[in-house]
């Protein structure tokens, strides 16, 4: 049985507000020659499928015209809504699309969609997880203290009744812990979105989505096939994929990938003024038709060095300066390690330096649970 696994196309999604439309479709025309050469049985998508809840109507035709492109090439595919979509608009359909052999997770209800798939080694169950909160799973199991995001998972997947000797599958969305961030992703409103991966011991094989970075956590089978494309600087040293999963009997699962070409790459230069706009630097170099982050070093700012540098960088991204004066202005790695904390980490500082000591157990669980309830719009 091959699988293709794919996520987090983020179909719609603006960078520094350059649209990424017309990479996107790009990609997705690569992802398509892939399967071609592949010829897997089944696609799964891992979630965030969208960048926002409500698309814009180009996302939406985008993943239309990627959806009735798979639909014709005879092959099963699999969808899940990510933190990022609207479950309800995400699952509009399905009973329709069953048909093409698209199935997309319906809203969690307490089960777990399930398929199945038969070559000759027997049938392969696939399961579909969408994007679940602990408060999402409470509602289904009012019996059983769910307070963590792994006592959530765990909860789901038991109320699954997965068959251990048989061959499963899982495709979800979530951040299991031991898994490298990087900033473009969206950090829990609580700070406590991690899940233990040994819920997903019964899987020979966990397709996961949600994070960027293309990574195995715990077990090579339990993986992140990352974006398609490179969303924030912070993933310049990405090598973006497709990951292709083999399973032969029960046991046997291999997993390798197949790289993807960005229509346009993001690099980030370093540099006086002079240094970067001197030809025999940029010059046959790629960096014209490239995203571009430049840091200039000059120790006074340059007029208009922005609408200068584009005229050289016409996909420059984002201009900033690194010198003594915003190094004694404090301005560098400082914002991008508050990109980096959660909510509740933010919170929690800023109570001591309020309150001169820290937040007990009682008032942190209190704000957690807040926020929780605040991101959930029950309040």
């Amino acid at each position: 049985m091959k699988l293709l696994h794919l996520s987090d196309l983020h179909l719609g999604k603006r960078v520094n507000e350059f649209s990424m439309i017309d990479d996107q479709r790009h990609v997705l025309d690569q992802i398509l020659c892939v399967i071609d050469a592949e010829r897997p049985d089944a696609v799964l998508i891992a979630g965030d499928v969208y960048d926002k809840p409500v698309p814009t109507a180009e996302a939406v035709a985008l993943l239309d015209w990627f959806l009735v492109e798979l639909s014709g090439r005879e092959l099963q595919v699999f969808v899940i809504s990510g933190n990022h979509d609207s479950a309800e608009r995400m699952a509009f359909g399905g009973r329709l699309m069953e048909q093409s052999g698209v199935h997309l997770a319906p809203v969690y209800d307490g089960t777990v969609a399930r398929w199945t798939l038969t070559d000759e080694h027997g049938p392969v169950h696939l399961y579909l997880l969408p994007f679940v909160k602990p408060v999402h799973v409470r509602r289904c199991f009012p019996e059983r203290e769910i307070e963590t995001y792994t006592d959530a998972v765990a909860a789901a997947v038991e109320a699954m009744d997965v068959d251990p000797a048989a061959r499963n599958v899982l495709v979800t969305h979530q951040f299991v812990t031991g898994a490298a961030r990087c900033e473009s992703e969206e950090v829990s409103v609580g700070g406590s979105d991690n899940v233990d991966a040994s819920v997903f011991d019964k899987f020979d094989y966990v397709a996961l989505g949600h994070l960027h970075g293309p990574q195995t956590v715990g077990r090579e089978t339990v993986r992140y096939c990352g974006t398609p494309l490179k969303y924030s600087f912070s993933e310049v040293h990405h090598k973006k994929s497709v990951t292709v999963v083999e399973l032969g009997e029960k046991g046997t699962v291999t997993v390798r990938t197949v790289p993807l070409t960005p229509r346009r790459d993001l690099v980030e230069l370093r540099g006086t003024y002079e240094d970067v706009t001197r030809r025999d630097f940029y010059e046959g170099t790629g960096y014209g038709d490239s995203y571009v982050h430049i840091t200039l070093t000059d120790e006074e700012d340059v007029p208009d060095a922005l609408g200068k540098l584009r005229l050289i960088y016409p996909y420059l991204m984002k201009l900033d300066y690194d010198n003594q004066r915003t190094h004694a202005a404090g301005v560098g790695d400082e914002g991008g390690d508050l990109q980096r904390r959660s909510p509740m980490e933010l919170l929690e500082e800023f109570y001591e330096l309020q309150n001169g000591q820290p937040m007990g157990q009682e008032q942190r669980q209190f704000a957690r649970q807040l926020m929780e309830r605040i991101w959930e719009g029950d309040v």
